[in-house]
């Protein structure tokens, strides 16, 4: 469970100062390995996943598409579209 709140202000981006800059340039990273985490080489990577891609292949080329001009008759073509590619 959870408790969300979302304001008017949720999707504005907050950039940092220029003082939050160049005091984050100063922090150090700390670099962590699997050790460090306690975490066994064969529970992560190719080794550990659960699933596994079979093949990929490249989604085909767009087509072009239909632009129809709205005179009295647009609802009309693309109802007529729609149940065309029996979408309706």
């Amino acid at each position: 469970p959870a408790v969300v709140s979302v304001t008017d202000q949720s999707g504005e981006a907050r950039y940092p100062s220029f003082k939050g800059i160049m005091a984050a340039k100063k922090k150090p990273v700390k670099s962590l390995d699997l050790d460090d985490l306690g975490i066994d080489a064969d529970e992560v990577g190719l080794a550990g996943a659960w699933s596994a891609v079979d093949s990929a292949t490249e989604r085909p080329a767009r087509t072009a598409g239909t632009i129809v001009k709205d005179e009295g008759e647009g609802g009309k073509q693309l109802a007529e579209f729609l149940a065309g590619q029996k979408f309706i």
